[in-house]
């Protein structure tokens, strides 16, 4: 009796054992990645808005309260429709203007930089007019910064003699660049960005105690030490000086392929970085979104630091 007693505990606690495990890898194991290349995360009125590379036909948005489990919207935020190029929908962020009352998409479509408006941060948004910001260039990755002084600018990446970054002001409807402002600002210089192509993209700009920093992606983005650096300038417009320690991200623990980053705050006001990696060791596609904290050193000038802890965004179950 004792025996049959025994025998009967142990197949509960095999079947408590297996039911744990199965319920283990069903939130956490088979849940997939979230699936953005180049993403960008925009925190409004206490919910995370995550757009990225991803869709054939137009941009996706992901919704979060927490940062780690996401979302999917039902809907595009960009419908192709909406927008010129008709495809490679690549590398969105998004602004929300107050004085316009407006959310403001910036994004490259058929490698042209291109801006969309909308009401609300899931979309539509939808272009207008339909015509690219520099319309008889390619460019890419388009990125906004307004200084405290209310002054709009653009950076982006022109294709001149590879991939360098380059930034203009943008007029009043932050719509139209004002061509008599075009200034480039860095191209491949550093050792560790020559192993493939010459690539420096993705720029972000941001301005702390004074100082501007830009964080920039080197390599081609097929490369497994795609990576992303820092410059420093005294003034948005330049001149930029790389930080000779780069990269400040590049191969973290079992990433390869890491770059194209935005940085945002979070709800405590805390500064994260937002960054995509390869699938897998073995294979490109489908990229996903990562995120990091983000932490200032104490040198006289101040640098950032990445944290090693990186959290990796889920899709939530239904």
């Amino acid at each position: 009796m004792k025996k049959l007693i025994y025998i009967c505990l142990l197949l509960l606690f095999s079947l408590y054992s297996f039911s744990c495990s199965k319920s283990e890898k069903s939130d956490f194991i088979f849940e997939p990645a979230v699936p953005l290349g180049d993403p960008f995360i925009l925190l409004y009125e206490g919910t995370y808005y995550a757009y990225g590379t991803n869709a054939e036909n137009g941009i996706e948005v992901y919704t979060s309260d927490d940062l780690r489990y996401w979302s999917k919207s039902n809907a595009l935020a960009l419908k192709g429709e909406d927008s010129w190029g008709g495809r490679w929908f690549w590398a969105p962020e998004i602004y929300y203007i107050k004085d316009k009352k407006k959310f403001y998409m910036y994004y490259s479509a058929n490698e042209h930089i291109c801006v969309a408006t909308s009401d609300s941060p899931l979309g539509p948004f939808v272009q207008e007019p339909k015509t690219p910001m520099l319309a008889n260039e390619k460019a890419i990755d388009n990125s906004l910064f307004i200084d405290n002084d209310g002054t709009a600018y653009l950076y982006f990446v022109r294709f001149n003699n590879g991939s360098a970054v380059w930034s203009a002001k943008l007029a009043a409807d932050l719509k139209t660049i004002d061509g008599n402002t075009l200034k480039q600002h860095i191209s491949v210089s550093q050792e560790w960005e020559k192993v493939w192509g010459l690539v420096n993209e993705g720029p972000f700009v941001i301005k702390h105690n004074n100082l501007y920093y830009m964080t920039y992606s080197a390599n081609s983005y097929e490369s497994q030490r795609y990576g992303i650096g820092l410059a420093t300038a005294s003034s948005p417009t330049g001149p930029w000086t790389k930080y000779a320690g780069n990269p400040i991200l590049q191969l973290p623990v079992d990433l390869v392929g890491v770059g194209h980053n935005a940085l945002f705050w979070d709800k405590d006001g805390k500064l994260k970085i937002v960054f995509h990696a390869h699938h897998s060791k073995d294979s490109i596609h489908p990229r996903a979104m990562y995120i990091a904290d983000v932490s200032w050193t104490t040198d006289a000038v101040p640098l950032m630091k990445i944290s090693p802890e990186i959290i990796r965004p889920k899709i939530k179950r239904k």
